[in-house]
């Protein structure tokens, strides 16, 4: 796990300015706090901050072989099955990135195909002077491109880019739109004009300061649904679960669980359990509020049946105005989901103790869990509709300029998924959200958060052979009786029934609108006041919505409004924190 960047510079280029790779390093620090390393040929340079994992002595990047040079942020599960394929390779470490290096000697742009992990990788090769880019298929880990005057240059955060004075800190404002309306950004362009993301599964072959090829690995198998009993399918669940947890419990340093009162990490650590003899380390947030569901209990429940240690925090109001500023910026390519907030603190936690957590991310997609699945797959005439038919500020008069094509991105993602795939409605949206929530809202997530503390974060549930066993199920193994997850529900009821299964699920909440409206007086003049806020939308209206965010739809409102006024201080405004919320907004 690591940090990267790099220069792909135009041959009538200056050399890569060293005081430039030492601001990007710099600014990448906190994803590899244990060690830097660099190399540069002619026009082009690579750059990694590592955090060890895998290999703690040996693994060092960038890594070399032949004519050939690698840096690399993520982990390849299946490290140890490439070796054994590649008989005739002397690996000079015990790196899981060492064999990509080798496998692309041999296959070049098509070497990420046989790669089971979660990976961002950079390859130079001297002699065409080429360097290929890739992305894992489900974009774990991120990677971004930014075309510069004298080439290329990439990372893994937009931050690292703008720190280092290659990119301006101009927002587009269609991406604000986005932003605003549905919390997270679409597509392959960022919020920053000039940084796009290398999107989940791409492979970029990149010279002379451009991007000659572009091909791209599928997260999701093609073809409409299988014809499966429950048994062979419960069958098949259970084997990929065991091989997905196994690969991804591949470590060298301890790890433990992110796990809530629900089915997904239920699962994870259920399976972890069997395949482990160690105790298993299970963290759990918590918020002591009334009305507001709180998954402690449901996971100690849990967590006593595998006997795992479990480790569990209160997180109160005055502890997210202390730290608010703090895990907004770490959001970098930003996504206002306030599930931000229990995953910086716990990622802090587990810091102390453990350098790997597992969590159960992606378990909603993948096996069709969310309550707008159920509503999309009904007709129209039976109250169906599109996912996202709605921003969060339809119908408040708040912002100077009525949002209009804040929709455009979702609208694309649903194109792309859909024509000659033979998939139901249900497996449709399942993969809209797989191309677009997933990778921009729930992984940047939990990639930022976790690595703002050093922490790697994996997810088992996003696997090749995990997709492969499931997407293609029929509806009715997946939705029945008004609950999705049926199937994964059905396994967690052979294997950990303390996990309540099929009780209803009481969803996950932050209780950032009763907060909001609790300091709203306070808050609303501070925010409608913030540069960010004041270009785009009525003072007075702000002030008066956050007067009002007790109603659930202002308090989403404000908090959005809330976000990108501390996001646009740290990212565009380039101001750091100074203290808690209130005097971060104070101070302009």
């Amino acid at each position: 796990m690591c940090g990267i960047a790099g220069l792909v510079l135009k041959a009538d280029a200056a050399p890569p300015a060293p005081e430039t790779l030492a601001r990007l390093a710099r600014a990448l620090a906190h994803r590899g706090p244990d060690g830097t390393g660099q190399t540069m040929v002619g026009r082009i340079a690579l750059l990694s901050t590592r955090l060890a994992i895998i290999d703690l002595e040996g693994g060092d990047q960038p890594l070399f072989a032949g004519a050939a040079a690698l840096v690399a942020n993520g982990e390849i599960y299946n490290f140890r099955e490439l070796r054994a394929d590649m008989k005739e390779v002397h690996f000079a470490t015990g790196s899981d990135c060492e064999p990509p290096l080798h496998i692309w000697l041999r296959d070049g742009a098509d070497f990420a195909k046989p790669l089971r992990g979660m990976y961002a990788i950079a390859v130079h090769e001297r002699v065409g002077r080429t360097v290929t880019l890739a992305r894992d298929p489900f974009g774990i880990k991120p990677l971004y491109l930014a075309q510069i005057s004298d080439g290329l240059a990439f990372a893994s955060e937009p931050q690292a880019l703008l720190e280092a004075g290659l990119v301006p800190r101009t927002v587009r404002p269609a991406a604000r739109e986005e932003l605003l309306q549905i919390q997270f950004v679409t597509g392959s362009e960022t919020i920053f004009e000039g940084i796009h993301r290398v999107l989940p599964g791409e492979t970029l072959t990149c010279a002379d300061g451009h991007v000659l090829d572009r091909r791209r690995l599928a997260a999701l198998p093609d073809g409409g649904p299988e014809e499966i009993s429950e048994e062979a399918a419960l069958a098949r669940l259970d084997a990929a679960l065991a091989e997905s947890v196994e690969l991804h419990l591949r470590s060298d340093v301890p790890y433990g669980i992110f796990l809530s009162g629900g089915i997904d990490s239920s699962a994870v650590l259920a399976m972890m359990r069997r395949l482990t003899n160690q105790e298993v380390l299970a963290f759990t947030a918590g918020f002591a509020v009334p009305g507001v569901a709180d998954e402690r209990e449901a996971a100690g429940a849990v967590a006593r049946a595998v006997g795992a240690r479990h480790e569990t925090m209160a997180i109160t109001e005055a502890m997210v105005w202390e730290h608010l500023p703090e895990i907004v910026a770490c959001m970098d390519d930003p996504a206002a989901d306030y599930a931000i907030i229990p995953s910086w603190f716990l990622a802090r936690q587990a810091r102390r103790d453990v350098k790997v957590v597992l969590s159960g991310e992606g378990g909603d997609e993948m096996f069709a869990g969310y309550g707008r699945y159920r509503t999309a797959m009904r007709p129209w005439w039976l109250g169906g509709r599109v996912m996202r038919a709605r921003g969060t500020f339809d119908r408040l008069d708040v912002l100077r300029t009525r949002p209009s094509g804040w929709r455009d991105g979702l609208a694309a993602d649903e194109a792309t998924v859909t024509p000659g795939e033979g998939r139901t409605r249900l497996a449709s949206v399942q993969a809209t959200d797989v191309a677009g929530w997933l990778p921009n809202d729930l992984l940047i997530k939990l990639d930022r958060c976790l690595m703002a503390h050093g922490v790697e974060g994996r997810t088992p549930l996003l696997d090749r052979g995990v997709a492969a066993a499931t997407f293609r199920l029929p509806d009715h193994l997946k939705v029945r009786r008004g609950q999705g997850k049926w199937l994964l529900r059905r396994w967690l009821e052979q294997h950990l029934p303390a996990a309540r299964p099929f009780a209803r699920k009481q969803g996950f909440t932050v209780p950032v609108g009763a907060w909001i409206a609790a300091a709203g007086a306070r808050l609303g003049p501070l925010v409608a006041a913030s540069p960010a806020i004041a270009e785009i939308a009525e003072p007075s209206r702000v002030i008066a919505l956050f007067r009002n965010a007790a109603g659930r739809r202002e308090g989403f409102a404000a908090w959005s409004l809330l976000f990108y006024a501390l996001w646009h201080r740290r990212h565009v405004e380039g101001l750091m924190p100074c203290g808690d919320v209130f005097e971060t907004l104070s101070v302009h």
